[in-house]
Formats: C-alpha cells, sequence, structure tokens
C-alpha cells in the first residue's frame, strides 16, 4: 500500500485530483495502514501549504433560542441544555475581544449567530460593528449568519469580511438525519451566494453523528467540488439535552483518518481543527504533521477549546507558524 500512496501523492502534487470516479483507490485508503496513510498526508500538507498554520477566533454573537432542529446543536429551542440566550452583544464587546486575539496573534476572527438567518436591527448592528473593527483592526473578518440572502452578502464584503463560513455538516444522503428545518440545498445555495459576492467560504462538517465512511468521503468531494479552501473538521462532542447526547465519541484513529482523506481529495485546503481536539493525542499535535494546517483556537461555542498562546507553544514545539 505505501507504494500505491506514494505514486498517488506524486500525482496529485503533479496537479491530478480525486474525483468520485475514483471510488476503487479512495475505498482503498479506508483500509491503509494509518502510519502510511498519514506521512502521505502530512507530505501532501508540507507541500501545499508549508510551515504555515492558520489560527482563528470565534465569538457567539447572539446565542441560542434557534429555530433550527439541528440534532447536534445545544442553540436550537427544540433542546434543553440550558445554554445561556441573549441576543446580539453590544458592539463594543466584539471589538474589545476581537482586538484581544489579534494582539494575541491570531490571523482572523469570525461573529457567529444562533438561528436560521441572522435579520432586521441585528444584522444591521453586526454590519456597523464589521465597519469599525476594518477600521481600527488589521486581524482578517469572517461572518456565520445563517442562511443569507445576496444583498447581506454584497453589505457583509462592504463592510470588511472577507470569509463567510457555512458548513454542509455532512453528506447529501444523510443530511436529513441531521435537520429537517432546511435543507441540504438551502446550504449549497448559501454557498454559491456568498462566493458569488467576492466571499471565500469556510465549510466543513461534524464527524461522529452516526453516518458512515461512504458519508465522510462524499463531504469531502462535494466540498472539492465547491472550491471549498478552509475545510472545518468538527468530531462530534456530544452535549446533553441535544438529539445526538448519546452518541459515544469518535476513536482518534478515525479523526486522523478522516483528516488524512480530506486532505488527499483536498490537498490545497486549509483543513482545519474544531471542536473535539481534545479526542486527538496531545491535543491534535499529530494532527498538525499529518494534514490538518488550520484550527479554530480560543474560546469555542459550546465545547471547550484550547487557549491561544497554548496552541502557539505547541506549533512552535512542531516548527510550524501561523506567521506568513
Amino acid at each position: 500500500m505505501k507504494a500505491k500512496l506514494t505514486a498517488l501523492e506524486e500525482k496529485i502534487i503533479h496537479g491530478y485530483r480525486l474525483s468520485r470516479k475514483d471510488e476503487a483507490d479512495v475505498n482503498e485508503l479506508l483500509t491503509a495502514p494509518l502510519d502510511e496513510l498519514m506521512a502521505c498526508a502530512g507530505r501532501l500538507q508540507k507541500h501545499f501549504c508549508g510551515n504555515h498554520v492558520d489560527l482563528c477566533t470565534i465569538i457567539n454573537g447572539r446565542s441560542g433560542r434557534c429555530s433550527e432542529n439541528c440534532k447536534y446543536c445545544a442553540q436550537a429551542a427544540c433542546h434543553h441544555t440550558g445554554i445561556e440566550e441573549y441576543a446580539f452583544l453590544p458592539t463594543e464587546e466584539i471589538i474589545a475581544n476581537a482586538r484581544a486575539n489579534e494582539q494575541a496573534g491570531v490571523n482572523r476572527f469570525a461573529i457567529v449567530t444562533s438561528g436560521r438567518a441572522l435579520g432586521g436591527a441585528e444584522f444591521d448592528q453586526a454590519i456597523k460593528t464589521y465597519e469599525k473593527m476594518n477600521t481600527e483592526l488589521t486581524i482578517d473578518l469572517c461572518a456565520s449568519h445563517g442562511i443569507l440572502n445576496r444583498e447581506q452578502f454584497r453589505r457583509l464584503r462592504a463592510a470588511g469580511v472577507t470569509s463567510y463560513h457555512h458548513n454542509i455538516e455532512t453528506s447529501r444522503r444523510y443530511f436529513p438525519q441531521i435537520c429537517t428545518t432546511h435543507t441540504y440545498d438551502d446550504r449549497i445555495k448559501t454557498i454559491h451566494l456568498a462566493q458569488s459576492e467576492g466571499l471565500s467560504v469556510c465549510s466543513g462538517g461534524i464527524i461522529g453523528m452516526g453516518e458512515t465512511w461512504e458519508d465522510r468521503i462524499d463531504m469531502a468531494f462535494s466540498l472539492a467540488e465547491l472550491n471549498i479552501q478552509s475545510i472545518p473538521i468538527n468530531a462530534l462532542m456530544a452535549i446533553k439535552g441535544t438529539g445526538l447526547e448519546n452518541q459515544p465519541a469518535l476513536p482518534a484513529e478515525d479523526i486522523l483518518r478522516t483528516i488524512a482523506i480530506f486532505r488527499l481529495i483536498n490537498p490545497e485546503a486549509n483543513i482545519r481543527l474544531a471542536a473535539g481536539r481534545k479526542l486527538l493525542p496531545d491535543n491534535g499535535s499529530t494532527a498538525f504533521l499529518h494534514g490538518a494546517s488550520a484550527s479554530i483556537t480560543g474560546n469555542m461555542l459550546t465545547t471547550s477549546g484550547t487557549t491561544i498562546a497554548e496552541d502557539l507553544a505547541m506549533l512552535a514545539k512542531l516548527g510550524l507558524s501561523n506567521q506568513a
């Protein structure tokens, strides 16, 4: 298998891209020795990403009371998780948080809000907040406000936002098992709209929700077909009170294999560690050398994360850096 992986690696480096027609080759990745697969992913990461690891942070700009029924989410109103609920945060509170992250050396900062879509006066407030951050700070700005329309994306872009986060979550086949209040196609349409207005899109999903390996591979190919350049991989951290509260945690080996396969299918993208890093050896250090070239850092939405200082120290120890 090592020889086959080396040959595939060389093809990818010289421009070949795996596609759905390569089913036989991709299926072999599921049984390839994990150490050999990870080594291949690590070499591809080194070739396409160098020693750079992109770090982003998020702030939960509006919490709870979400009308959608995504089974994994603590913020869905149909779940009973005891999460704090609040309207859109004051502009100065968000800017103070962004400034602290910029000073800590983070590459980008995102406001994330609960709900199907941010609209009305709260969206107007978000725009003013982005405009003020764009004027006062140099950190790259990302937004995650649900299913928006073209005019809203246009306003975000004009306010200084450069990227939009909108996960596809899983495969088209499995999506209805996770959410029924909106569709997979709603998410795809939103991604296309954001891209058409000049925004880079960050999109990935969650593994460990009961999906199959075929679903994970389908998600990887869908992201490649959408030309997504930042792909967060979340490993489910089951939250009491949600529809997936009894779902067992994935073994580290499954997460590492997923990261490696996503690297082979999306070789030029930033494969971003997100929720579930605590399930990995040394909080993800193994993954940073074997396919993962980015991470969410600092305080996560509803699951414990890692401090910025800890991540920067880890990267330095690994010979990596988030600086250009």
